[in-house]
């Protein structure tokens, strides 16, 4: 007995996901974690930079004319300083920017296919539209887990050379 044969005599055959349960459990899922992970990296993005910002900006006031010059204006000058590099470091390494447009323009198109489909317009008008609406969602997903594989095997080909 093959592994098909094994799973209808048991009664757990697989089926084809049905239309509310993609639109459930593939699409809204998706959305939902597009737009989740999107505002996680704009949050964190934007509040590094405003602590890059803020720390760079009170660096010459620390070592201006109003400062004594002493030992701590310096060594809260230098610590400013250690602060702003470390900041734009981790956000060179952790891409918060980047992905934060990224998750957001697929979540969008994610939304856009979503709405066509539910009012049954643009591509979505003919006949049996669920299959074209499986295809499109499915090619904007497998794009950006292949864009994301390619930046990951790129970081690793970087991190070797160095």
């Amino acid at each position: 007995m093959d592994m098909d044969e094994a799973l209808e005599a048991e009664g757990t055959a697989s089926t084809a996901m049905d239309e509310g349960a993609y639109l459930r459990d593939r699409l809204d899922d998706q959305l939902n974690w597009y737009d989740r992970k999107s505002g996680l990296c704009q949050r964190n993005y934007k509040r590094m930079r405003a602590v890059e910002i803020a720390c760079a900006a009170l660096i010459p006031f620390m070592v201006g004319p109003l400062f004594d010059r002493s030992d701590i204006s310096a060594i809260v000058a230098g610590g400013l300083g250690v602060t702003v590099s470390i900041l734009a470091g981790l956000m060179t390494l952790y891409n918060f920017q980047e992905d934060w447009i990224k998750y957001r323009t697929t979540a969008e198109s994610l939304k856009h296919e979503k709405f066509l489909y539910l009012t049954k317009t643009g591509p979505y008008g003919g006949e049996d539209p669920f299959p074209l609406l499986v295809q499109r969602v499915e090619s904007l997903v497998s794009k950006e887990n292949t864009e994301w594989a390619g930046n990951m095997a790129t970081e690793k080909k970087e991190r070797k050379q160095s």
